[in-house]
């Protein structure tokens, strides 16, 4: 089933809002999402709401004026077409979407931008990521390390890069 709802850049002002997210989500989505069992979120939070909305973007999924989930890619400061991403989605939106159009809209951003190739690490047993990153990502490749899949793939829709 899909459910399309509003989704905008991250805005600085959306810390309170990050916070309520976080006081919504199980144990096991945010060990999904950190791959630690943290209890209150990461000490450098402000990072999550503050990006330059290029080298750091996120864009956020937002129903009834609260954020339900967050897509966000970092490029790589050795190779700024390389990105890192991660999504997460709040427990009672799983399964609906939002996950997929977060990632779609976030991935065809990063196109735009430059960025060519995208990154990620997926516990081997998150079907639903995993999942995720087969439809959406087509040509990636997962190489397992440790139970963790480190994910590599093209930046479907990106140029090629230009030979010098």
């Amino acid at each position: 089933m899909d459910l399309p709802v509003t989704t905008r850049p991250v805005r600085p002002d959306d810390g309170p809002l990050f916070c309520r997210l976080w006081d919504r989500l199980s144990p096991e989505t945010v060990y999904r999402r950190f791959h630690a069992p943290l209890r209150s979120p990461p000490a450098d939070a402000h990072r999550l709401v503050e990006v330059d909305h290029d080298l750091r973007e996120a864009l956020v999924a937002v129903v009834g004026g609260e954020v339900v989930g967050v897509a966000r890619y970092d490029r790589s400061p050795a190779d700024p077409g390389t990105a890192d991403v991660a999504v997460v989605v709040e427990d009672a939106w799983q399964g609906v979407g939002v996950g997929r159009q977060l990632l779609g809209e976030l991935t065809q951003l990063a196109a735009r931008r430059g960025v060519r190739s995208l990154t990620a690490d997926v516990q081997a047993d998150n079907d639903r990521v995993v999942g995720l990153v087969r439809r959406l990502l087509p040509g990636a490749v997962l190489t397992s390390r440790h139970g963790v899949y480190a994910v590599q793939s093209p930046v479907p829709g990106a140029a090629a890069p230009v030979a010098a």
